[in-house]
């Protein structure tokens, strides 16, 4: 958003228009949302300061009892012309009374510092009384392009995002902080390798497929056999043509359609992979720990199908993770929650995004690193961010499910990246439709209606 600000200026579009553009686009969002309220605007010395200016003023004009209250004199030329365009009320912020709304224009994005003492207090004070905060662009104390909270932050019930969103509004911790985010467009058209995730478009299966045509998965169990289940379970729900279960113990069937071949030893796995109608093998859910997991992942690794890999997968390759599949010639897809992601990439920095698109480029592989905020990338720094959060999907299973989906759209032949967008989208709105407090059981049962959505 900054670069492509500083060429449409470079071109002659002037900061004071499209500070007026902000400004009263917000303005028309706030007034939709709480008409009347009186509201209190939060300025701050910069240009997310004379967005506020802007707002108030178009707000006044709607009748709406408003009034700012300045963090400061407006250091810019564009906000100080904000500044003297408005015609209300300037209330000293640390005096200021509680107001049943507070819009927040204190700093936006740009914040590298956090708010500390007699504003951070009133700040925090002023939004915990209001029936109503709202944040132009993002709420102040965020650091817009990692997420990260640099000082208390309170809970707003709506974000509004000038131009194009911004990471934070879907990133952890901020995205449980910003409410419910909205967009106005100033005329900026921002490009970034960064998009948001949306629902697929998933073809039907032609009249000429058959079960091998429409994808065979292989699962490949370990020692909890109730998550292998699960995962061929939701594989089978997904669009997968058919599902085996490779097991090294007796394992008993879910049901007839799901075939269990067993195996003795390392070379009846790799004689059961060698199938070359298998479109995708996944590995990792109940796999378990102990010494024999590492000659079972070895086997996988030399086999021909394209891959996913998930939990205890990981974390036995741990460090070796890149070394282990960056020169594979076959697709894998890992899955990797927040520990395992840890576990096979090492130190971290505090943007998940680009760890995420710096450990998919290292692997030459493709990323989905789980959780409320999922982030997926590919080896060629495309990157995906979920839009619809489910926190009731915080409960054990449910990532074995998302596998399953997953190897399912790699078994159709769908390319690794967009494979695992559609898994991961399928995965959520599965989650949406099964309402509270689910079973993996429940949300595999949902993922059929989450399909047909996208046919």
């Amino acid at each position: 958003m900054l670069a492509a600000e500083g060429k449409l200026i470079e071109q002659g579009t002037s900061v004071e228009t499209l500070m007026e553009r902000a400004g009263q686009g917000a303005a028309q969002q706030i007034w939709r949302v709480s008409r009347d309220l009186p509201t209190l605007v939060l300025c701050g010395p910069g240009n997310n300061g004379g967005d506020g200016y802007v707002i108030a003023e178009w707000m006044r004009n709607k009748g709406v009892s408003v009034s700012v209250a300045a963090a400061g004199d407006p250091k810019t030329d564009a906000a100080k012309n904000a500044c003297s365009l408005w015609n209300g009320d300037t209330v000293s912020i640390d005096a200021v009374k509680p107001y049943a709304q507070i819009v927040d224009c204190l700093f936006g994005t740009g914040l590298q510092r956090p708010i500390t003492g007699k504003l951070l207090e009133t700040y925090l004070r002023l939004c915990a009384s209001a029936k109503k905060c709202i944040a132009v662009d993002i709420p102040s104390g965020i650091e817009a392009d990692t997420g990260q909270l640099l000082n208390e932050v309170p809970n707003f019930n709506l974000t509004i995002a000038l131009g194009a969103t911004k990471p934070a509004h879907f990133l952890e911790p901020a995205r449980s902080k910003i409410g419910h985010v909205m967009q106005v467009d100033i005329g900026i058209e921002a490009n970034s390798t960064i998009r948001l995730q949306s629902k697929p478009v998933i073809p039907m299966p032609r009249t000429m497929d058959h079960k091998y045509t429409r994808g065979l998965v292989a699962i490949v169990a370990g020692e909890m056999h109730g998550a292998a289940k699960l995962t061929a379970l939701a594989a089978q729900s997904s669009g997968a043509g058919y599902v085996k279960i490779f097991a090294s113990s007796d394992l008993e069937t879910l049901h007839s359609s799901i075939v269990v071949n067993s195996y003795n030893d390392p070379q009846q796995l790799s004689e059961l992979l060698s199938d070359h109608r298998i479109g995708a093998v996944a590995i990792g859910p109940g796999l378990g720990r102990l010494d024999g997991a590492r000659a079972v992942i070895a086997q996988v690794l030399e086999c021909k199908s394209d891959l996913v890999l998930d939990a205890d997968a990981l974390t036995v390759l741990g460090d070796s993770f890149v070394q282990q599949v960056k020169t594979r010639t076959q697709a894998i897809i890992a899955t990797p929650h927040s520990g395992e992601f840890g576990a096979i990439n090492g130190a971290s920095s505090v943007s998940k995004i680009d760890d995420t698109i710096a450990l998919a480029k290292a692997a030459n592989t493709t990323i989905l690193h789980k959780g409320s905020d999922t982030v997926i990338s590919d080896a060629n720094g495309n990157a995906a961010l979920s839009t619809s959060p489910n926190s009731w999907l915080s409960t054990a299973g449910t990532g074995d499910v998302l596998t399953g989906v997953i190897a399912a759209r790699l078994a159709n032949g769908v390319e690794p990246f967009e494979a695992a967008k559609q898994g991961q989208w399928l995965h959520s709105r599965a989650a949406q439709l099964a309402g509270p407090s689910f079973s993996p059981e429940i949300l595999i049962r949902f993922l059929p209606q989450a399909m047909a959505e996208c046919l």
